[in-house]
């Protein structure tokens, strides 16, 4: 068996025998299942949330506005004016108080919300679309217009898409897109930052502990290096695999537990009917346009881009490992790593999202440093195939650059200890 191979096998069973990684394999997708429950538990919890607001209408135009909602209970005190409605608001503890003027005309900037906390922004803007709906609606019927005639002859639009040959798509499309290119860019990053830093630690523990003076001994720094590189690229997907495997027996228990009745819709009335019935057919237009998604290219694409990313960052995570004498030391040297990464994300949600092939987008999923997580963004939208060529190749040559330029820091690296590194002497390691 080759010295590769060896240093593979040792390295994948050094971490996949390691207590932590063991836990941590069949805990995390229990962690995040409990995490989603306990975000969707929290979010209920905060929707809930029942206030009670007074208002001081001195108009006479909007005490039928405001009515009380489950979540909202409105209470008129027109009747006693502005400084006892606060008074009374004050010693209530009302949620807050809100006063619109008498004089209309200057209903823009005079109407005022009275409270101890600054309302919620969805709260404001539901103040503001009532105080708005019914202003208007009373200047139109000041101007002899009925309002409900308007409302009445206006026509939702849906804009059909398709391209020049015929295929068919929806505004749902890009959501859609956008959904599964920011989850393999996002997965991508983590997995790189994860299992990076796995290399590094464990390249930093070797040095340590003085088990790299025997190692080195028998085998080259670049064979280590690799070496150590795949054998964690390969624990890592086993974890990978695993979670996927628990994520969907988890997914069916919780479907055979939280079932949903199919009588359940008998005491609805009609209008809870109507809105599951919308839910359903939202999901069923995201399956038919996921179903449009360029299936073979993402799949080819996100290994590609997957492994290459991966390889990249992860031999400049074990020549880092390797200039250190421990983990505090490293902090140095992660910013050339995190912010390519970081980077890639926000081009990826904002520029890749806004204008799939703009100037930006196109830029940054050509960069190698960048390429892995915008590129991965881009592919649901359509790539041109001179670009993904173009792309891989640079990532590619990027790859074996890099690791021959950390190998070259390595080398020294490995052996280097008591002493904190710099830029300045990391370059100077390259020439010997």
């Amino acid at each position: 068996m080759s010295v590769l191979s060896l240093i593979i096998k040792r390295e994948y069973k050094a971490r996949v025998r390691n207590k932590s990684f063991l836990i941590m394999t069949f805990l995390s997708p229990l962690i995040l299942v409990g995490m989603v429950f306990l975000i969707g538990y929290l979010t209920q919890l905060n929707s809930d949330t029942k206030r009670v607001i007074a208002f001081v209408d001195e108009s006479g135009l909007f005490e039928t506005t405001f009515t009380t909602t489950d979540q909202t209970t409105y209470i008129n005190l027109s009747s006693q004016g502005l400084e006892t409605a606060k008074e009374v608001a004050e010693g209530e503890e009302y949620f807050g108080l809100i006063y619109i003027p008498e004089n209309t005309e200057n209903l823009a900037s005079g109407v005022k919300f009275y409270g101890e906390e600054t309302p919620p922004l969805g709260l404001v803007e539901s103040i503001e679309r009532k105080i708005e709906n019914k202003l208007t609606n009373q200047i139109l019927a000041s101007k002899g217009v009925d309002p409900q005639m308007i409302e009445n002859v206006k026509n939702d639009v849906s804009l059909g898409i398709e391209n020049y040959s015929g295929e068919k798509s929806s505004k749902l499309s890009n959501w859609v897109k956008a959904g599964f290119g920011g989850a393999a860019g996002y997965l991508l990053m983590m997995f790189i930052i994860i299992y990076g830093n796995m290399v590094m630690r464990s390249v930093i523990e070797e040095k340590t502990n003085r088990i790299i003076e025997v190692i080195i001994s028998s085998v080259k720094p670049f064979q280590l290096m690799l070496g150590k590189i795949l054998g964690t690229t390969m624990a890592g997907i086993t974890q990978f695999s695993i979670w996927v495997l628990l994520g969907g027996i988890l997914l069916i228990v919780l479907q055979l537990v939280l079932g949903i009745d199919p009588n359940v819709t008998e005491n609805m009335t009609n209008a809870e009917v109507q809105e599951i019935l919308k839910d359903q057919n939202l999901v069923i237009q995201i399956l038919e346009e996921a179903k449009r998604l360029p299936l073979v290219q993402l799949v080819f694409g996100f290994l590609v881009y997957f492994i290459g990313g991966y390889f990249l960052y992860s031999s400049i995570y074990a020549a880092i490992g390797a200039a250190v004498d421990n983990e505090t030391d490293t902090q140095q040297f992660m910013l050339p790593i995190i912010m390519p990464l970081m980077l890639a994300i926000y081009v990826g949600f904002f520029a890749v999202i806004d204008n799939p092939h703009g100037t930006v987008a196109t830029i940054f999923s050509i960069i190698p440093l960048t390429s892995p997580i915008v590129m991965l963004m881009r592919i649901p939208f359509g790539v041109p195939g001179w670009q993904i060529a173009l792309s891989v190749t640079l990532l590619i040559a990027s790859f074996v650059f890099t690791v021959w330029f950390g190998s070259k820091i390595y080398r020294v690296g490995i052996l280097m200890y008591g002493k904190k590194p710099t830029y300045k002497e990391l370059f100077k390691w390259l020439k010997y």
